[in-house]
């Protein structure tokens, strides 16, 4: 029977691997639909901002209170699973806390501190359910933000509940592994005198005082496997899920950007056309060939898609116009809505909302994803992003305060996303409203946006008293 129960764990478990690189490479082939850009540069400043930020919480801290809870929830949750490789092993090689005899001191410390963690996560998932569905927190509602539908709200209660039944799982298998201990019962009984009772589910084990041997050792397998079964569970619905960006979190932030906030890219195709022009030198890579201001050769792409330098496209109209940054972005975000919160447009009542831009931007990839798996890798459809997800509407209140920017909890630029197909519309479409066409002759004649003479700009000035 032991035999059996190895055998179908090993078979899970490899099942469980095999879907979960399935979606990663899934999930990376839509990214690389992107267009390349060079984020290796400035290694040690990268990895520093990695660090203070997707680590550290260091945006989250903006309200201590709430940064603290997250903090919790999330370094919580990551260092309470080291723990997951001695029940991997057990599972394996049908053992029982394989790592106990060898390091017995250590040992209990050890799970003392994963039971702190584990208290601390249940106790702050119940504070976030009760925030969103009780308190009702402005940001989580749809009737304030209309991409916060059935399933974004569905979502958040499934990774919460799902957590608390881990922790919970954890705890009770502790306690009663603790009762069968002091019982003596089978292999259990071996680690007596071994393993002490543990800091807080030690508080657990009157629950199981009239359970019978039996009883005990059926309700001890099973919370260890819920606990084992729901992680992997936990693993494969992650990917499909706002929560992906446990893993994103990490990557987004080390290859966000770096320049000053505010300061806007140059488009490489524009620079081109000013540069022959004017007759100047078209900006070169090291070995003397073309670049654009990123750094790649025109019309490369690491889809294998034409990239707008080929096909003369100004600004972005779908994911395939995009950079491979935003499609991360996209696939990193956290739903947490505070960039839509800290948005002026929004505030006023405009259609934009940054939250849903990225959510907008990451529902087309899966839709292209599942067009992949449905119809085969040639897959192509007559949707876009400009359009059939974001409206002109959206894109044109933005005001690129770059508030959204210094919100987000992991850098993630939604306005990058904006300014993309906000060109592509006024440049491609010729779809600029009124107001912009005539601030756009006024700066090409005039060089400011207003309409009068450069010799009568400090006119003003007279009539300042001194």
């Amino acid at each position: 029977m032991e035999i059996i129960q190895q055998i179908l764990f090993v078979a899970a478990l490899a099942a469980v691997v095999w879907y979960i690189s399935k979606r990663v490479r899934l999930i990376s082939r839509a990214i690389k639909l992107g267009r390349p850009e060079n984020r290796y540069d400035h290694a040690g400043e990268r990895l520093k901002t990695m660090v203070l930020v997707a680590f550290g919480q260091k945006k989250m801290f903006t309200n201590l209170l709430v940064g603290l809870m997250h903090f919790v929830i999330y370094a919580g949750f990551i260092i309470i699973n080291i723990e997951i490789l001695e029940i991997i092993l057990d599972g394996i090689l049908g053992t029982h806390r394989l790592f106990a005899p060898s390091i017995t001191p250590v040992y209990s410390i050890l799970i003392d501190i994963f039971e702190l963690l584990a208290f601390g996560v249940l106790s702050v998932c119940v504070v976030f359910l009760c925030r969103r569905f009780v308190a009702r927190v402005a940001r989580f509602q749809q009737e304030r933000h209309r991409e916060m539908t059935e399933w974004p709200r569905t979502d958040a209660a499934i990774i919460l509940i799902a957590e608390i039944l881990l922790m919970i799982a954890f705890l009770t298998w502790n306690a009663s592994d603790s009762v069968l201990r002091d019982r003596g019962v089978g292999h259990y009984g071996e680690l007596r005198g071994i393993v002490p009772d543990f800091l807080l589910s030690q508080y657990l084990k009157p629950l199981f005082t009239n359970f019978s041997d039996t009883a005990l050792i059926a309700y001890e397998r099973t919370a260890w496997r819920l606990h084992i079964l729901g992680i992997l569970a936990f693993a494969i619905y992650v990917t499909y899920s706002k929560h992906l960006h446990i893993a994103l979190g990490f990557p987004n932030v080390y290859f966000s950007d770096l320049q000053p906030k505010g300061e806007m890219q140059n488009m490489p195709e524009i620079t081109k056309e000013v540069q022959l022009a004017l007759g100047l030198p078209l900006s070169t890579n090291a070995d003397g060939s073309q670049a654009n201001d990123n750094g790649e050769q025109p019309g490369e792409s690491a889809s294998g898609v034409d990239s707008p330098a080929d096909i003369g496209r100004f600004g972005a109209k779908d994911v395939y116009d995009l950079k491979w940054i935003n499609l991360m972005n996209a696939y990193s975000c956290t739903e947490c809505g505070r960039c839509t919160s800290a948005c002026p447009a929004n505030i006023t009542g405009k259609q934009l909302s940054p939250r849903k831009i990225m959510m907008d931007t990451r529902d087309r990839l899966e839709d292209i994803r599942r067009g992949w798996q449905a119809n085969g890798d040639d897959y192509k459809d007559d949707k876009s992003l400009l359009g059939d997800y974001i409206t002109a509407e959206e894109i044109n209140a933005c005001t690129t305060c770059q508030a959204c920017i210094n919100a987000c909890p992991i850098n993630i630029n939604p306005l990058d996303i904006i300014l993309q197909l906000r060109r592509y519309r006024v440049m491609e479409e010729s779809q600029a409203p009124a107001s912009w066409n005539a601030m756009f002759s006024n700066i090409e004649n005039n060089m400011a946006p207003w309409k009068f003479s450069p010799s009568d700009r400090f006119n003003w000035a007279d009539q300042v008293n001194d």
